[in-house]
């Protein structure tokens, strides 16, 4: 019952797009965008199939797709993308390391501008080729992240 609460929350938080609350945008929220760009979509590379062992389908309809999303300390994901625009429920934070396709890092949660505040909800067009380093050494990183495919 919690879990179907939680995407509940989620999926009305989507019809919500923070700009439009007349939020100035933080240092943090331009990196967590520069993620977000136009990119050619390979199925190869799709998260589910380029890495599932961190990515689990929970829900997937015609109209959306939720992942929940799990990186075990010290580990790396593949290399993979997200196609739809969709919004991402972090519950509680740890230090990660978000690289693009090419290895160059896009996020280093550690060098942000001020620390994060949890949970965080994010809303993301899309993501572009990347991989995320959980940088505990004791803490998994979990999130659900809700794809929107219409």
């Amino acid at each position: 019952m919690n879990a179907i609460k939680l995407i509940l929350t989620i999926a009305i938080l989507t019809s919500v797009n923070l700009n439009c609350l007349g939020q100035e945008e933080t240092s943090n929220e331009k990196l967590i965008q520069k993620m977000s760009k136009s990119a050619i979509w390979t199925p190869e590379f799709d998260a589910v199939i380029a890495s599932p062992k961190n990515h689990k389908v929970i829900l997937e309809n015609d109209k959306v797709r939720v992942l929940e999303i799990t990186l075990m300390p010290n580990e790396t994901e593949n290399l993979h993308h997200h196609k739809w625009p969709s919004v991402i429920y972090i519950p509680e934070g740890n230090d990660f390391v978000d690289y693009d396709g090419e290895g160059n890092i896009l996020i280093d949660s550690r060098k942000l501008t001020h620390p994060s505040v949890y949970p965080i909800v994010i809303y993301n067009d899309n993501d572009t080729l990347h991989q995320t380093k959980n940088v505990s050494k004791t803490k998994s990183i979990r999130l659900i992240r809700v794809e929107m495919k219409q």
